[in-house]
């Protein structure tokens, strides 16, 4: 990562607790190395065990990360991360509307039956990743369902979602899938409160 995308990310990175006199031992390696060595593994989706030798020992990186997700801290700083990038559009931090839809994926075949399903509609036997994502693409909630969940009730779990953690977001757009009673037509949501 470059000095200036470090600059940007360490303003939004948490302080460790040592720093701010709250106890706890500095960390052995440096957050940049970390967060390199992290970006690296999802950006060439390879192993925890195969961390080239250029980045800290797989077994902290994978530590350090676990940390952060347990805690919650990952989907702060990406949340933070989005805010950031939508000011940087000039837009406001937080979004009004929102696009839902849906991707069958075919499972290998280590993937517990009981996590994958066939989708019918595509004739994929496997996962389906759901998500929304405002209006410039950015996510805002993503759900993992084995394939033969169907959109409209994986949709009522997403908007649910939605209206926990988004207070300004009021309008969803979907495609036909998504019908149902829980709706006013089949393309526009309005976000219960």
């Amino acid at each position: 990562m470059t000095d200036q995308e470090w600059a940007e990310i360490r303003a939004v990175m948490p302080v460790p607790g040592w720093l701010e006199g709250r106890g706890g031992q500095p960390g052995s390696y440096c957050h940049r190395q970390m967060v390199d060595a992290i970006r690296f593994l999802v950006d060439n989706g390879i192993k925890w065990r195969a961390m080239p030798v250029d980045f800290p020992v797989w077994d902290r990186v994978y530590a350090f990360f676990r940390r952060w997700r347990d805690k919650g801290l990952v989907k702060e700083f990406h949340d933070r991360l989005r805010g950031k990038a939508r000011e940087a559009a000039g837009r406001d931090p937080e979004p009004t509307a929102g696009i839902i839809d849906s991707q069958s994926v075919k499972a290998a075949a280590s993937v517990p039956a009981s996590s994958r399903g066939f989708d019918g509609g595509k004739k994929i036997n496997g996962r389906k990743r759901h998500i929304v994502v405002d209006t410039t693409g950015l996510l805002l909630v993503v759900m993992v369902t084995a394939a033969n969940v169907t959109d409209r009730k994986a949709g009522q779990v997403l908007l649910a979602r939605l209206a926990e953690r988004f207070f300004l977001l009021r309008l969803v757009w979907a495609d036909g899938g998504y019908t149902g009673p829980w709706s006013t037509s089949p393309r526009r949501y309005w976000v219960s409160r």
